[in-house]
């Protein structure tokens, strides 16, 4: 099939036809035009054209979008199976959410009472938030790179991509460019995304040092906010746990993250397993250093927080000094589009410079016209956040649903330390 690598999952979203209206409000929320259908006919979707995002699915008023990958089951099956460790990777964004499925007011932070559930399914905790820390000292090094070989003129170690630089945690964006702008994926950023990384090292320093288990036996499984995800982890490039241990002589092939479980899959999980969210005794896995993280970590859900934890990063390996305020404001809120500007001294060479960013959500309206600025070479920026969904991943497509899909303002107020 024309846009796909072999394995790759075909399809993540589907349109129920005895659901559909064709009232158009898929249209409304797709961002790549991937939904067909005439106003009042039943609609379709184009897979070729989608990158799984699901905005159509939690925006839809009649609910006829839905989730063509169900892993619950399986995922149970391999929590009774006593041979295999089954991982969990957990996304900020779930634990500000999950609650919401159990009647809990909406934003409610249920991290400990979530852990706690987690343990109680059986599950090995690995919290995002530490994968997050790693994409961002990757992504930020990475970053540093450029700058001190494109604006400080060193010799580069190795081959690097272009300026600016792009993120790359968010699948849907990746796809997208994939999709439509291919010109430009030199400059996304060669960092995995969060889940990504934690499932190489889930299998590799994580089956070794934390859970002593074999790799062929872990089953993976990322929690995530995002039904992108799905597609994700299914890409067969990402293996490079397998890949490491078959250098140290180990046989075996398996993918860093085996299967993916959104929001929504989570709470059908636990009801399966008789959890009752609401009455279970709250855990913090506190010898787990795979749970360990920064605040870094923590605001990577939010639009602007990849791109405010990157430059304090950025700002501290240049200048050997942490910002004076962590909290970098300018890159923060709900525009669409937001760009702010850091002037620093490098440490190294004394040498001035300042560092242009921009911060952008919901590829349709405010995207589209960044990466044309980089087509032209008219971009004044040297590092973009992009992430797809309206808000970044609170407002995922695998998030709880509500009435015209507006549970993410709440979710927004209730994690985000700002008005």
């Amino acid at each position: 099939m024309k846009g796909f690598q072999k394995h790759e999952i075909l399809k993540v979203v589907e349109i129920d036809r005895t659901k559909c209206k064709g009232c158009d409000s898929c249209k409304v929320f797709c961002p790549t035009n991937a939904i067909d259908g005439k106003y009042g006919a039943v609609h379709r979707i184009d897979n070729e054209k989608c990158v799984f995002c699901g905005q159509c699915l939690v925006n839809c008023p009649f609910g006829a979008p839905t989730d063509v990958i169900d892993p619950v089951d399986k995922i149970i099956e391999k929590l009774n199976n006593k041979q295999v460790t089954v991982v969990a990777a957990i996304a900020p964004a779930v634990r500000v959410a999950i609650g919401e499925e159990f009647g809990m007011q909406p934003g409610q932070l249920v991290t400990e009472k979530l852990y706690g559930a987690m343990k109680v399914a059986g599950f090995k905790v690995f919290d995002i938030n530490f994968a997050a820390d790693n994409t961002i000292m990757e992504e930020g090094s990475e970053l540093l790179a450029k700058i001190r070989h494109y604006l400080l003129g060193e010799a580069a170690e190795h081959h690097l991509g272009a300026l600016p630089q792009f993120t790359s945690c968010c699948p849907a964006w990746v796809r997208y460019v994939e999709l439509n702008y291919p010109q430009i994926l030199p400059n996304l950023s060669s960092a995995k995304s969060p889940m990504m990384m934690a499932g190489s090292l889930a299998k590799t320093y994580g089956a070794k040092e934390v859970w002593h288990v074999k790799p062929e036996d872990m089953y993976v499984v990322g929690v995530m906010p995002c039904t992108a995800k799905k597609f994700e982890c299914a890409r067969p490039e990402f293996d490079s746990a397998a890949e490491y241990w078959k250098k140290q002589g180990h046989q075996g092939e398996y993918p860093d993250v085996d299967s993916n479980l959104t929001t929504r899959d989570l709470a059908r999980l636990f009801k399966k397993l008789n959890i009752n969210f609401n009455t279970i005794p709250e855990y913090t896995d506190a010898d787990n250093p795979l749970a360990q993280y920064s605040g870094a970590g923590t605001i990577f859900a939010n639009t602007g927080g990849v791109m405010e934890a990157a430059l304090r990063t950025a700002y501290f390996l240049i200048t050997d000094t942490e910002l004076e305020r962590l909290e970098f404001t300018p890159v923060r809120g709900l525009e669409g589009m937001k760009e702010a500007s850091v002037t620093m001294k490098d440490v190294k060479t004394g040498k001035e410079l300042t560092l242009r960013v921009a911060v952008a959500h919901g590829i349709k309206e405010h995207v589209v016209p960044l990466i044309e600025q980089v087509i032209n070479n008219t971009s004044p920026y040297h590092f973009i956040e992009v992430m797809n969904c309206p808000g970044g991943c609170v407002n995922g497509g695998g998030q709880p649903i509500h009435a015209m899909g507006t549970s993410w303002v709440n979710k927004w107020k209730a994690i985000l330390p700002w008005d």
